[in-house]
């Protein structure tokens, strides 16, 4: 049996961002360490060490991935204040995904603090699937929990349109928060 030898330091990060770059699709931390030949603890220490220089690289509850800048899609943006039961968390992405909407993050104002952010990255019901499963499996709690419900979301799509046509399906169900 041959023994795969360790890819070391610097080689490794670059291995790993130029992985985490070509992906479309995110990769977890057991696939990289896998690929690398390190265990996952090595490559979470990776991670953050590729973020401190700046490399626009996210953890979600699928694994980690690279912003592409300028991609071209999801160009159109915006931050739309929801609440709503732990319960109906499921329901939500799924009616914005549905849309054709990115959910990206989730942010709430803390009392003590102050904004929390949290990313989700789902475009599609199985992603939602896997982030409520992640959510269940491992007991940890919604930060909109925190707040009684309120929390941000940062949204995008292909267009306003599809943005304007998710928050209507929002407020028809009664979970956005109307300013």
């Amino acid at each position: 049996m041959v023994e795969q030898k360790k890819i070391l330091g610097e080689e490794r990060r670059s291995l790993i961002l130029q992985q985490l770059k070509d992906s479309p699709v995110p990769l977890t931390g057991s696939e990289l360490a896998n690929r690398t030949n390190v265990s996952r603890q090595v490559i979470v220490g990776d991670i953050t060490l590729l973020k401190a220089k700046n490399e626009p690289i996210i953890a979600t509850s699928q694994g980690y991935i690279y912003l592409k800048q300028n991609s071209g899609t999801n160009s159109f943006e915006r931050t739309i204040a929801c609440k709503h039961l732990p319960e109906d968390t499921e329901k939500e992405l799924n009616l914005l995904v549905d849309h054709g909407v990115l959910v990206k993050d989730v942010r709430i104002e803390h009392r003590v603090y102050g904004d929390l952010t949290a990313s989700i990255m789902v475009s599609n019901r199985q992603e939602v699937k896997q982030f409520i499963e992640n959510i269940q499996k491992t007991g940890a709690s919604l930060l909109s929990e925190l707040t009684e419900g309120i929390h941000l979301h940062t949204i995008s799509a292909a267009s306003t349109q599809i943005l304007d046509k998710a928050e209507t399906a929002l407020k028809a169900e009664g979970f956005m928060i109307e300013s």
